[in-house]
């Protein structure tokens, strides 16, 4: 997606039967999966079955004049389907092949299968996430994926601008264990500083404080006031300007160390009032600061709208459909949401008949 934002020809290449399975993930607009409609714009999708005559002949003649091959399957599955990478670099020496799997292709958990569930339970992630004491908590967003998803799209354009001087394309490797991992930066750190477990803090901070969620007499707010003359600031403005020359919480470090009494003091002034006050005040104050929003009303905010965060396109059978805007704005080569998600084999015949040697059209589909 991120790649075919940014002006990538991405090719979707689909099981007959149904396709992608992620086609039949709920919520649905006219019948078409909205998760699917929103991962998959600005994509062509074609029907192969990569075990049959004609599936193997098309998709290699694909493959000869691509620049980029993105798979997702268990290790060894390509090489199986005689798809390894040495056989398509033989064939295509600039090939890019990026893998995205559970674990990666090397290590001894590479075979086995991994979705976001499981390696965010295997990253440390979910062992830090919740209530000081209490089960395990999984993030509700599929943040392996998504991660993983992200550090390919990096690796993928490390890997063109290398072959830019080599010539030579190679394999990108990505697993999701190492992206959520890459996640833990403050928990690594702890683990190597102290060689002990980092212990759950709830919404704490490991190296910053105050740097909070706070309940306010009617919702919630962040403040992010660890940096010294924010701190001081803030406690002038909550009316506690003995807390700066307080031993307990002069620097950030001494903050840190008493977090939890900190934060009492400061959550009972901060529950007095409601959160425009503080935001309006905090806001004036130049103290980072913001409200705790939920995903509608994230994405009916004004700047998120100017920022636009929020796009239309219009689908066939959904008709206009609301997306998520381009992240990185480029400025003199922005990206755009500018076709909706291919239905299932919608674009075959059109990318069948561009083919450059014709091997698969003369095959019996």
């Amino acid at each position: 997606m991120l790649l075919a934002d940014h002006g990538a020809d991405v090719v979707k290449i689909e099981k007959p039967n149904g396709g992608d399975e992620a086609r039949g993930m709920p919520p649905y607009v006219s019948g078409e999966s909205a998760p699917f409609m929103l991962w998959n714009r600005n994509k062509r999708s074609i029907v192969l079955d990569l075990k049959s005559e004609f599936g193997k002949a098309a998709i290699l003649e694909l493959i000869d004049q691509a620049d980029i091959l993105i798979e997702n399957y268990r290790p060894g599955t390509l090489a199986r389907l005689g798809l390894s990478y040495e056989v398509l670099s033989e064939r295509n020496p600039r090939l890019i092949l990026g893998s995205i799997s559970g674990f990666g292709q090397t290590g001894p958990y590479s075979p086995k299968g991994g979705f976001d569930l499981i390696t965010q339970g295997m990253s440390g992630l979910m062992s830090s996430c919740g209530p000081k004491d209490g089960p395990p908590f999984r993030l509700p967003i599929a943040i392996s994926d998504v991660a993983a998803g992200v550090h390919l799209a990096f690796g993928i354009l490390c890997a063109v601008q290398a072959r830019h001087q080599s010539g030579k394309g190679q394999q990108v490797d990505v697993a999701l264990l190492d992206s959520a991992i890459s996640f833990g930066v403050y928990e690594a750190a702890h683990v190597f500083a102290t060689d002990e477990r980092p212990p759950r803090l709830g919404q704490s901070h490991r190296g910053s404080s105050p740097y909070e969620v706070f309940q306010t007499r009617d919702g919630w707010i962040t403040i992010g006031a660890a940096q010294q003359n924010f701190w001081e600031t803030l406690c002038d403005l909550v009316n506690l300007p003995q807390l700066k020359t307080d031993p307990r919480f002069i620097t950030n470090a001494d903050r840190v160390l008493n977090n939890a009494l900190l934060v009492g003091i400061l959550g009972e002034k901060v529950r007095q009032q409601a959160s425009s006050y503080w935001l309006e005040a905090m806001d004036r104050a130049g103290i980072p600061c913001g409200p705790v929003l939920a995903s509608d009303e994230i994405l009916t905010d004004p700047h998120v709208l100017a920022r636009e965060m929020v796009a239309e396109v219009d689908h066939p059978t959904a008709g206009r459909m609301k997306t998520l805007g381009v992240v990185a704005k480029l400025s003199e080569t922005p990206g755009a949401v500018l076709g909706a998600a291919p239905r299932l084999g919608e674009h075959s015949d059109e990318i069948l008949a561009a083919l450059n040697t014709g091997v698969a059209s003369k095959l019996d589909r």
